[in-house]
C-alpha cells in the first residue's frame, strides 16, 4: 500500500479541551504517523501519514474531535510523507 500524507488546520474551540491528546490517541488507534500541535492563533495543526484508509479516518475524526471541542472548520492539503511511524504531540 502506498503511503499518503495530509496536513490539516483545525479551527474552532480546539485548544484547552484535550484536542491534541485525543487526536494522538485516535492516530495511534488507527496506526498512522505524524504530529499535532497548537498554533498561536488558537487553531490546531496536524500532519498525518500512512495508508489512505486510516489517514482519511483521522481526517474525518478531526471534524468533531473530543467531546468538549467545537470544530468550525478543517482545512486539508496534501503533504509529502516523511516516513513517520509514531504520532507525537508537540
Amino acid at each position: 500500500m502506498a503511503r499518503i500524507g495530509r496536513h490539516a488546520v483545525v479551527s474552532g474551540r480546539v485548544q484547552g479541551v484535550g484536542f491534541r491528546w485525543s487526536c494522538a490517541n485516535e492516530a495511534k488507534r488507527l496506526g498512522v504517523g505524524g504530529w499535532v500541535r497548537n498554533l498561536p492563533d488558537g487553531r490546531v495543526e496536524v500532519h498525518v501519514e500512512g495508508e489512505e484508509g486510516p489517514v482519511e479516518a483521522l481526517l474525518a475524526w478531526l471534524h468533531s474531535g473530543p467531546a468538549f471541542a467545537r470544530v468550525t472548520s478543517v482545512e486539508v492539503t496534501d503533504a509529502t510523507p516523511t516516513g513517520a511511524t509514531s504520532f507525537d504531540v508537540t
